[in-house]
């Protein structure tokens, strides 16, 4: 393997030339030896370690996309479909601008800390975060962060988030316009001042708005596996009264049709069902699934835009941006109105 010393004696400077012009520092290196030492790497597929670059900078060029996430619940995020896109999204604009990307689900600030000092983290991307013990670490590590699809109002913090209240309203709303008056609301643990708790919000006004009491007895919490959903479609299919389900995410709605169906309970002849998000799930099931649509991939690059302007001391326009959603139609809702 090439290494500096290598180029250095080729070209007849110090170690210490070489390595100024492989980091852009050439103020007092002739034009004539920079291009001189840089045919040199070129010719000789020199690539600078890992190790040096974090030595030199202080700092290793990668970005960490953090969930954190107790020890049951690791395995289920990282096969979700959203955090693939998601990561997709980050990794296009990491790899353009000359980063690394590393995807990990932590447990607690202790190995937090572990991991940004074991790796010396440029910047850090965070999904699902709420203002807790955790949050407050996080915020005091001193490296640049981006929250995703998190509800902390502060003024320092810098957030992608979605229209996650009016994505469940609008699920709910086309489950009512088509019908439908016995909806069930499923989804992850409602926990306060979260997406989950926003969704759960906009399927509740929905209600409201068309006269229809709200029932505990309709909200189902399931971890957001398909494995799971698909038991949770074992329960709503001995509900027969509840004509139309709105679930927090495409990959929860498609375990619950896949256990309706096992329990021979037809989509959406018997039952109706809205997810969330438009991942390539939603064009999988059968029947295709109607879904709230969310650009996740570009929820992505704003994230990795916001971080870079962070660690480059560029200005940023907001500090939260919320982007938008749109109902797709596709064959999982049946209108009792015809």
């Amino acid at each position: 393997m090439v290494t500096l010393k290598d180029i250095a004696a080729e070209a007849g400077v110090s170690i210490t030339t070489v390595s100024n012009v492989v980091h852009n520092r050439t103020s007092r290196v002739s034009p004539e030896r920079v291009a001189k030492i840089w045919e040199i790497i070129e010719r000789r597929n020199y690539v600078p370690s890992m190790t040096a670059r974090t030595l030199a900078k202080d700092s290793s060029s990668i970005i960490g996309v953090i969930t954190h996430l107790t020890v049951q619940n690791l395995g289920s995020t990282m096969s979700d479909p959203f955090l693939s896109s998601f990561v997709e999204g980050v990794e296009r604009r990491t790899r353009e601008e000359g980063y690394f990307m590393m995807v990990r689900s932590v447990e607690d600030s202790q190995a937090l800390d572990s991991l940004s000092r074991s790796w010396r983290l440029s910047g850090v991307i965070m999904t699902g975060m709420f203002q807790d013990d955790f949050f407050e670490y996080t915020r005091n590590l001193n490296i640049p962060f981006v929250l995703i699809d998190s509800y902390i109002d502060l003024p320092d913090v810098y957030n992608v988030g979605l229209e996650d209240e009016k994505g469940a309203y609008m699920a709910t709303k086309h489950l009512l316009d088509n019908g439908h008056r016995v909806i069930a609301f499923a989804s992850p643990t409602i926990q306060p001042g979260g997406v989950v708790e926003k969704r759960f919000q906009g399927y509740c006004r929905a209600l409201e708005e068309y006269g229809i009491p709200f029932d505990p007895s309709r909200v189902f919490t399931q971890e957001i596996t398909v494995e799971e959903g698909c038991k949770l479609g074992h329960v709503l299919s001995r509900r027969p009264e509840i004509t139309g389900i709105v679930a927090s995410a495409d990959i929860l709605a498609a375990g619950i049709m896949a256990g309706l169906r096992q329990k021979g309970v037809r989509v959406p002849e018997d039952k109706s069902i809205v997810g969330f998000d438009d991942n390539f799930l939603s064009k999988l099931t059968n029947p295709g699934l109607t879904t709230i649509h969310q650009d996740i991939e570009r929820k992505g690059i704003l994230a990795m835009n916001m971080l870079l302007a962070q660690i480059r001391n560029e200005p940023v326009d907001t500090r939260c941006v919320i982007l938008p959603v749109t109902l797709v139609e596709r064959e999982s809702v049946r209108n009792l109105n015809a």
